[in-house]
């Protein structure tokens, strides 16, 4: 199996854990409907404001990171791509033995366009301070640390906004996803 398939694998299995605890916490898979930022990840209609069913949904079809790796004239890391061409989905909570976080996903297309262009933010952030590639994948419970792939090695890295990562927690996206459990998000 392809590493970028064993990433694809591990999201896949993680989102089955995910709705099955959603099953006892209701509550892990509810969000605020707003009915202009349509999602196919919606599983009733509502009101805006109104806290509606959502679920992940399978994305099919090619995703194209082309427009982001010419801005950024480099190859974006095929598992970073894996990561975020598997799903349409809010972001999913999950806990490590270390903590809360969340794991970002895209909601819609248009959302998926904001999430390359906060990318490409990144990516010129660390060119700037002169420090290794990095994309982010996941947002954690203490302030202005986030959870990040380095793009030439794939490893998975915690790391603090503007600095250097702080810890490899990974060796590749796939063993970092494996290594979760869903969670109720906290508040």
């Amino acid at each position: 199996m392809l590493m970028s398939e064993q990433v694809t694998a591990a999201l896949d299995e993680f989102v089955k854990k995910y709705l099955m605890a959603s099953k006892t916490h209701p509550e892990m898979v509810l969000v605020e409907y707003d009915n202009e930022w349509p999602s196919d990840c919606y599983t009733a209609s509502g009101n805006t404001g109104d806290k509606v069913a959502w679920q992940p949904v399978k994305r099919s079809g090619v995703v194209n990171f082309n427009d982001l790796e010419k801005a950024l004239e480099m190859k974006i890391n095929q598992d970073v791509i894996s990561y975020y061409s598997a799903y349409w989905s809010d972001n999913l909570s999950a806990e490590t033995s270390k903590g809360y976080l969340q794991l970002l996903q895209p909601w819609n297309q248009g959302d998926f366009e904001r999430l390359q262009q906060n990318l490409v933010g990144h990516i010129l952030m660390k060119r700037r301070l002169k420090q290794p590639e990095t994309l982010f994948i996941a947002l954690t419970d203490e302030d202005d640390f986030i959870i990040t792939v380095d793009n030439t090695s794939g490893e998975v890295m915690l790391e603090q906004v503007g600095l250097l990562p702080k810890e490899v927690v990974a060796a590749n996206i796939a063993v970092f996803i494996q290594s979760l459990q869903p969670a109720v998000a906290k508040t």
